[in-house]
């Protein structure tokens, strides 16, 4: 699927993909879509987790069908509608989905973050809520359906350990993540690494004022030292902090990790033309960590 957006850099823009289920509007970036089909018949996987319709070879590529109906307590979607298939977090998946309306152009800044009364934070499967035309659209995070369903494609803590026994490091580092859940996650994960210097934010926006406050207060140098960013995030996107940060002579020797689901071949072309130091999918925890201590050691940055 190309469209306009993704040839653009730094504009704090997407694109959202409506599409219907029992009657409501749902939405999904449009950067994790491949392509849309007609569904088809799938092959039933044994014992797979309710939501998990099967698997099916479209070009001899074996993707996994999520009902995505049932994975909202919506009921069982029938053997029609469309298959919405998706490339994040290096899997394939299909969603199947009752209609797709079509594709809106919104910023990063109309997105309305829900809030404690629709769910808790670590529960909710939607990222944010846009109103268009009159109705709203549920964004649904569409990484914690899949990781809901096989905790195994989640962020792999399991890899901070194999780093074995690592000395204390006090490098400044801040961190951009919208998710509460991968928040956490990221910092506990470096904390096991050894690095204790951290401050997180929940979007590219409050981490883009920390560095605009550090800058005005002279302390820059003892307050962010790498920067390790989403690309999704209500209020600016990592991207437009990319670009920001790095148009900035004051702030442009300051090292950038992208952390995020997105990053395939295009949305890598992207980081890079952004000045972006490192892209790496989510899952990749460990190598995160491993990017960190060769930043470190290659730009002095503990010094």
């Amino acid at each position: 699927m190309d469209t306009k957006i993704l040839l653009e850099n730094g504009t704090n823009e997407l694109e959202i993909l409506e599409f219907t289920l029992a009657g409501n509007s749902y939405g999904i970036n449009v950067a994790k879509i491949r392509e849309i089909i007609t569904y088809q018949p799938v092959t039933p996987v044994p014992n797979s987790h309710p939501s998990i319709e099967g698997i099916f070879m479209p070009r001899d590529t074996m993707i996994t069908a999520i009902d995505l109906k049932n994975c909202l307590g919506r009921g069982v979607s029938e053997a029609k509608g469309l298959f919405i298939i998706t490339n994040f977090n290096k899997l394939d998946i299909a969603f199947h989905v009752e209609e797709v309306l079509g594709i809106h152009r919104v910023s990063w800044r109309d997105i309305i973050k829900p809030d404690a009364t629709i769910s808790t934070t670590d529960e909710s499967v939607s990222t944010g809520i846009i109103k268009k035309d009159g109705k709203l659209i549920i964004i649904l995070d569409f990484e914690k359906i899949v990781s809901d369903i096989n905790p195994e494609t989640g962020l792999k803590i399991s890899e901070i350990y194999e780093l074995g026994e690592r000395k204390r490091s006090n490098v400044p580092i801040l961190i951009a993540e919208d998710s509460p859940l991968l928040n956490k996650l990221i910092v506990d994960s470096l904390k096991k690494a050894g690095y204790d210097n951290l401050i997180h934010t929940e979007n590219g926006q409050r981490a883009y004022d920390v560095i605009m406050q550090c800058k005005s207060d002279g302390t820059l140098d003892e307050h962010v030292k790498v920067i390790i960013t989403d690309i999704e995030m209500p209020e600016m996107d990592g991207h437009r902090l990319t670009k920001l940060v790095k148009a900035d002579d004051a702030t442009a020797h300051i090292p950038i990790i992208i952390f995020s689901s997105l990053v395939n071949d295009e949305m890598r072309r992207k980081g890079e033309q952004l000045g972006a130091d490192a892209q790496l999918s989510k899952p990749e925890i460990g190598n995160l960590v491993k990017i960190v201590d060769q930043l470190v050691t290659e730009r002095h940055l503990d010094k």
